[in-house]
């Protein structure tokens, strides 16, 4: 026999359905929004000379379709993505485990701690002769000077996470007869999943911020490169467009990031 819901129970049961589309829709008007009033007003300044030399919406995009032509934007952005992505990469898997080591085990964390807090405080940019003189002017200095700006970033988010954890949390597992594989396992990395993944985004920021300067190592093609050259010739269109390629990359990476986070963390309260 067929239930008979009743309309007024229906509606009941689709409206926070509709809350939640509406909360959804707003951010992305409003991204959208910001993203026009930005353009209007570089048009804005750029015509009436505010700011000089600032080249106009307009002339940026076609200059971007001419590089789009020649083949020259993809080429440096499939170079930069590379670099950053082997060096993120190497970062993220080297710090993961290494914070997970600092917070779990005390006398990793004494051995370790002092090395990390040290070349945090180095901005990795600084240490590009270093490379340089150590590893060449290959690729291998770029990868390893944006590895170690994610590695810092990662690894202090990995070792908070881990050394956050509710103490509570852990000894009810004992109390229950769970062994320190399973705590660490069943526990420990779920509790610690939140700080990895803010510090992967953190890490990500920091990869693409190092990449233009990694990529004034003898580089011959990367969207810093470009950059470089085009400031001695003083092509400010060249400029924007590698800045804005950098920027949208850099955001859809990171939104790719944070859908991750949502989809490993669904068990976390969220405003």
């Amino acid at each position: 026999m067929a239930v008979i819901v009743p309309p007024e129970k229906t509606a009941v049961a689709q409206a926070p359905r509709r809350t939640a589309r509406r909360s959804r829709r707003r951010p992305l008007v409003l991204n959208v929004l910001a993203l026009v009033a930005g353009l209007l007003l570089w048009a804005v300044v750029a015509a009436l000379g505010l700011v000089e030399n600032l080249p106009t919406p307009l002339a940026v995009a076609r200059k971007a379709g001419d590089m789009l032509t020649d083949g020259t934007l993809a080429t440096d952005t499939l170079a930069s993505l590379r670099r950053v992505f082997l060096g993120y990469a190497l970062g993220v898997i080297l710090a993961v485990p290494v914070g997970f080591l600092m917070g779990w085990y005390v006398t990793v964390r004494a051995l370790i701690e002092p090395y990390v807090q040290f070349f945090r405080t180095i901005p990795p940019l600084a240490l590009i002769p270093l490379t340089v003189v150590l590893l060449g002017i290959g690729e291998v200095p770029k990868v390893a000077v944006i590895g170690l700006a994610s590695f810092m970033a990662c690894v202090v988010a990995s070792f908070q996470g881990v050394i956050d954890v509710d103490r509570t949390l852990i000894n009810a597992a004992r109390v229950l007869g769970a062994s320190d594989r399973i705590i660490f396992a069943k526990v420990v990395v779920p509790a610690a999943t939140p700080f990895i993944l803010v510090g992967m985004r953190i890490g990500l920021g920091a990869s693409w911020a190092t990449v233009v300067a990694a990529e004034l190592i003898g580089a011959q093609e990367g969207l810093g490169y470009r950059m470089q050259k085009a400031s001695t010739w003083f092509e400010m269109d060249t400029i924007f467009v590698s800045l804005i390629t950098i920027g949208v990359l850099g955001l859809l990476m990171d939104r790719l990031l944070l859908l991750a986070e949502r989809r490993l963390t669904g068990w976390q309260e969220r405003r």
